[in-house]
C-alpha cells in the first residue's frame, strides 16, 4: 500500500519560466546553481591539495553510515594535516547567493585548531588571506567564522561550540548582496557583515586539523556542500 503522507507530483516540478528551453523538463533545472556535493563514499587523493607537516599523517575512508573521511596527524604538537579541492571553482559575486555546510567532528575539542570552509589553495589554512569559513583555536571549544579578503578580516565570534568527537554541522549563507548568515546543526544562529568578502578570488572547499599537544588528533568528515547561483 503506499504511503498516503507523500506529496506527489506525478506531471513533475519546476524552477523555471515558460520561456526557458527547459520547461517542460518534469524536475528542477539543475542548471541554475552550481553545485559541488562529496559524501565521502569514494576518495581519490588525485582530487585533493593534500598539506603535511608530517609525512606520516593520513587520510582515508573509514567505516561509518553516510561516507567518511577521516584524517590522522602525526604525533607532535602543531603537525598539520589539510585538504583542498583541486580546482578553485567557487567565488562570491555580487547578486548571486551562495550556500556551504559541512558536517564533521574532531577527536579533541580544546587540545587542536581546526578550520573548514571555502578558501583560497594555501598551504597555511590556518593562516589564509583569503576565504570565509570556520575556524578554532587552540585551548578552546570556540568557534568563530571569519571573512577575510586580501589578509583583513571580519570575525565572528562564539558562532558554535564543539565537543570531543561529536559530529556538528556548520553552515553559512550569502545572499548575494549585504549578509553572511550561519548556522549551527541546521538552524541559523546569527549574521554576519560582509566588509571583507573576497570577491576577486576563486576558492575552493577546504578543511584541516591540527595538533595542539603532542598527540595525535583526528577529523572525521561526513559530508560538503556548496552551492552557488549561475
Amino acid at each position: 500500500m503506499s504511503n498516503l503522507l507523500v506529496t506527489r507530483f506525478p506531471n513533475g516540478v519546476t524552477n523555471v519560466g515558460e520561456d526557458s528551453p527547459f520547461a517542460d523538463l518534469a524536475m528542477p533545472a539543475p542548471t541554475l546553481f552550481h553545485t559541488y556535493f562529496e559524501d565521502f563514499d569514494y576518495y581519490t587523493a588525485a582530487n585533493w591539495t593534500v598539506t603535511e607537516t608530517q609525512a606520516g599523517a593520513t587520510q582515508a575512508l573509514t567505516d561509518g553510515d553516510g561516507g567518511l573521511l577521516l584524517l590522522t596527524n602525526t604525533a607532535a604538537d602543531d603537525d598539520l594535516v589539510s585538504l583542498q579541492k583541486v580546482g578553485e571553482s567557487f567565488r562570491f559575486a555580487s547578486g548571486k547567493k551562495l550556500f556551504f555546510e559541512a558536517r564533521f567532528k574532531i577527536s579533541d575539542a580544546t587540545q587542536s585548531d581546526f578550520v573548514i570552509g571555502l578558501q583560497i589553495t594555501d598551504t597555511t589554512p590556518l593562516d589564509v588571506s583569503d576565504g570565509v569559513f570556520f575556524i578554532k583555536a587552540d585551548g578552546s571549544t570556540s568557534v568563530s567564522l571569519v571573512v577575510e579578503k586580501n589578509g583583513t578580516a571580519t570575525t565572528t565570534t562564539s558562532v558554535a561550540t564543539v565537543a570531543n568527537d561529536t559530529f556538528i554541522r556548520l553552515g553559512f549563507y550569502y545572499d548575494g548582496a549585504s549578509v553572511i548568515e550561519y548556522s549551527v546543526n541546521g538552524v541559523t544562529r546569527g549574521t554576519s557583515v560582509t566588509t571583507n568578502l573576497v570577491d576577486d578570488e576563486d576558492l575552493t572547499p577546504t578543511f584541516a586539523i591540527q595538533n595542539g599537544e603532542a598527540v595525535a588528533k583526528t577529523m572525521t568528515v561526513d559530508y560538503i556542500f556548496v552551492a552557488k547561483e549561475r
